[in-house]
């Protein structure tokens, strides 16, 4: 039985560190897989004129610092993409990724067939190329190597097939099933245009430091060898205050999850070290029972340092055994962690239980070992083992002092276990104040989303492209359950959206000064109704809005206040978005809508027309891309997914859909940073109270049979059975109070470390703490009261019969 209890604890122990080290390992510690990694840099620039921290990366930057940097051995810009696969059975959307052709090289992929891009492959107007990864090529061409040569189309457009990628490669922490090239004209970009990403591989000996500086250099360079955009002036992308903000590839790719996951591998390491104390607490019973043997072993002959050698020899083979356990549990729980896929979790497919985890479990069952075995040899194997253990008698084995060690370790086990709890506690309040915060739409359960695009080369007219739109939201409208539809650019949350400043026409703008950045979101009528969405001002789009091309726009009720102070007051006034546009009548305003996550501010957003004369540059101004909302009961079932595409296919048959989910899923999808850390301290706050609990209760046990002869005297004496309860009672409460009163002082200082994962919540609330010590004294009180009340239960007889 202590075999069983001690190698269960530590299993527990030793294998939620190694599952979560094997998460750290993945995500943090491990290169990304490219050749010569560590020269990987992601190219990205701050715009602080307009409050942007990260502006990603532009074409006219891209060029110039191809060009002319001396720092670098190339660079690559990308952009993520999806097309619409025809021409064999239904319809496909797929996730594609459009690259120049340096991105390819940089990484240091080699073609598992056929060949890369070529210069002339990303050169505008050439015949268009296409490269598959391998888990496409296997599911649509069965890995046949004949499929080099043959056409895909892709958008409506021929796609030549040049190679397939091998099946280890993965790009960044995205899955694209196709690369195409981007073919861009150099003659024809603009300043601006900040909707790309890009990577480079720095020279041997380069830093990152150096390569900022050396961007730096280039950016006014940059700013002046290509025109703006019309509408705007050199003058003012000077104002933004560009600079280059480079960091390694893999910190872009890992992004802030590293502060939750460092947490987390501290929180299981405090869950370590009370399984440590609770098996300590056990040996120090058990040595205890082997007084006799230790004493004839002293007696012997044998010193003191061959006794602790032994006592550590069986304490290390308890900590490999008890890991052994739990590296099987931590490949259970890495399996259970990949299949159940966190959205917030980047590298996922890099997790798993190497050399490095194998190591890590190693070193943390022999320092669990020796952790919990020192207790028992400082206590019985020092040199006055012999002098002690020949005292013998019944008053050691009752003294206080044989006492003050398992009762220490209680304390300990408490305080960490109430300092876990604590984190979880705090997390389970984010959570609930996340959870209660409003979105700005409405029932997300019954409203599906799903992407859609028609490309200009399948219905060129602007027009037409939107009357084919209207044709499938009046269809769908007209389908059983189906309470409305409506047509969005992107979906509320999902992390897309358009960003440009906003010029109001009673506004003045001195010389060449940048207004702030707003959202753009471009809107079919009865989106609002669709999404819940409440009008504070003024009224929706009309289709004769859309179709006469009427020069109006909502905006979002805290853009409102921000410009006009009242959103009754924006009704009637004009923005355009340049110096040059049209002004457009503001003829509604809409509740604000949380766009980015319940956990970050409603964005000021700008709403336009589906389809206008001229905007941004483009004459006429279609929305082609963007989601159809469907607001119905039957939202989420796969019958009504079936139905939705068998009415958009008797329109279309070339229209795929793609995303298809409901706004519960993306508003769960948003919380998936929260959610994730929730339920790992909760884990190790469940953990830790439920060691803690086993150990008060184990050391007032143990209490109660040492104390059997006392108890049968006091009995005998005729104290009442209550009073005996309340000793040992009493006894477990003590330690209780000792260990949250010290686990408190600890969450005082250690919570301050989570304010990044709170939520509107305060490390040092209240609630939590008052709520957490409570629990936990309870909890205590009730694993005391058991042994408390069998000790009461003794017969004062049997009791002195059997001392």
């Amino acid at each position: 039985m202590f075999a069983i209890v001690t190698l269960l604890t530590l299993a527990i122990g030793i294998g939620a560190n190694t599952a979560i080290f094997s998460v750290l390992n993945g995500v943090l510690l491990k290169p990304l897989p490219y050749p010569h990694a560590e020269q990987l840099i992601n190219i990205d620039h701050r715009a602080p004129g307009v409050k942007m921290e990260h502006a990603g990366e532009a074409p006219f930057l891209y060029y110039i610092f191809r060009e002319q940097n001396r720092t670098v051995q190339d660079i690559g810009m990308w952009t993520g993409d999806s097309v619409a696969v025809t021409g064999s059975a239904e319809p496909q959307r797929v996730d594609a990724v459009d690259v120049t052709q340096g991105i390819l090289p940089i990484l240091g992929v080699q073609p598992l067939v056929g060949r890369l891009f070529t210069q002339a492959d990303d050169s505008p107007g050439t015949p268009r190329t296409v490269i598959l990864s391998y888990a496409y090529w296997q599911a649509h061409y069965g890995g046949d190597r004949s499929a080099i040569g043959k056409t895909i189309l892709a958008d409506s457009q021929s796609y030549e097939i040049v190679g397939v990628l091998p099946k280890e490669f993965r790009f960044l922490d995205l899955d694209p099933a196709l690369f195409m090239p981007m073919q861009r004209d150099r003659s024809k970009t603009n300043l601006g245009n900040f909707s790309f990403q890009a990577l480079a591989r720095l020279k041997p000996g380069v830093s990152i430091a150096q390569a900022n500086a050396d961007a730096a250099r280039l950016i006014p360079v940059s700013m002046d060898a290509f025109p703006p955009f019309p509408g705007y002036s050199r003058d003012m992308f000077k104002q933004v205050g560009l600079s280059p903000n480079f960091v390694p590839l893999k910190d872009s790719v890992v992004g802030d999850v590293g502060n939750v996951l460092w947490i987390l591998m501290a929180t299981i390491g405090i869950v370590l070290v009370i399984a440590c104390a609770n098996v300590a607490n056990l040996l120090l019973v058990r040595t205890e029972a082997r007084q006799q043997e230790l004493a004839i072993r002293a007696a012997l002959g044998a010193g003191w340092d061959r006794i602790a050698r032994d006592l550590f020899g069986e304490s290390a083979m308890l900590g490999l055994l008890g890991g052994a356990l739990g590296l099987g549990l931590a490949y259970g729980a890495i399996r259970w962690l990949v299949a159940l896929a966190p959205a917030n979790l980047p590298r996922l497919n890099e997790i798993s239980i190497d050399a490095r985890v194998l190591l890590f479990s190693l070193a943390a069952s022999l320092l669990a070992g020796l952790l919990f075995g020192a207790i028992p040899v400082l206590k019985y194997a020092g040199p006055h083992l012999a002098s002690t253990l020949r005292s013998g008698g019944r008053s050691l084995s009752h003294s206080k002092e044989r006492h003050r060690a398992r009762s220490t370790l209680v304390v300990v086990q408490v305080a960490l276990a109430m300092l876990l709890l604590v984190g979880s506690g705090l997390m389970v309040r984010t959570f609930q104040t996340l959870r209660g915060v409003q979105p700005g739409f409405s029932d997300p359960d019954h409203v599906l989303a799903l992407g859609i695009y028609i490309p200009d080369n399948q219905v060129k007219d602007a027009v037409q492209a939107i009357r084919m739109k209207q044709n499938i939201l009046d269809k769908i409208a007209a389908m059983p359950g189906v309470q409305s539809v409506g047509l969005s650019s992107y979906v509320p949350m999902d992390g897309s959206g358009w960003h440009d400043p906003i010029y109001a026409e009673d506004h003045v703008y001195s010389g060449q000064q940048v207004p702030p950045l707003r959202r753009y979101r471009m809107i079919s009528p009865g989106l609002l109704k669709t999404m819940g969405n409440t009008l504070v001002a003024g009224r929706d789009f009309t289709w004769t809005d859309v179709y006469e091309m009427r020069p109006v726009a909502l905006v979002s009720e805290n853009l409102a206040r921000e410009l006009w102070h009242d959103p009754a007051k924006a009704i009637g006034k004009r923005i355009h978005e340049n110096t040059t546009g049209k002004y457009r009548e503001i003829v509604g305003v809409v509740n604000d809508e949380r766009d980015d996550g319940v956990n970050q501010d409603a964005p000021t957003v700008a709403y336009w027309p589906i389809l206008m004369d001229d905007f941004a540059s483009n004459k006429p101004y279609a929305e082609r891309g963007g989601a159809i909302m469907v607001r119905s009961r039957r939202a989420g079932t796969s019958g009504f997914v079936q139905d939705l595409s068998r009415v958009i296919w008797s329109i279309n048959p070339e229209l795929p859909l793609a995303n298809v989910r409901t706004m519960r899923a993306v508003y769960d999808k948003s919380l998936a940073r929260t959610s994730f850390a929730l339920v790992m301290l909760a884990l190790a706050g469940a953990m830790a109270l439920l060691l803690g609990v086993v150990g008060i209760y184990g050391v007032i046990s143990y209490s109660v049979s040492q104390r059997t002869r006392e108890i049968g005297i006091r009995m005998a004496l005729g104290s009442p059975q209550k009073d005996v309860t309340r000793l040992f009672l009493w006894h477990g409460l003590r330690l209780s109070a000792i260990g949250v009163g010290c686990g408190l002082v600890a969450a005082v200082a250690c919570t301050r470390l989570m304010t990044s994962l709170l939520f509107h919540v305060s490390p040092l609330d209240p609630l939590t703490y008052i709520g957490v010590s409570c629990g936990l004294v309870g909890a205590a009180a009730l694993a005391s009261f058991l042994p408390a009340l069998r000790a009461s239960g003794i017969d004062p007889v049997d009791a002195l019969r059997a001392e």
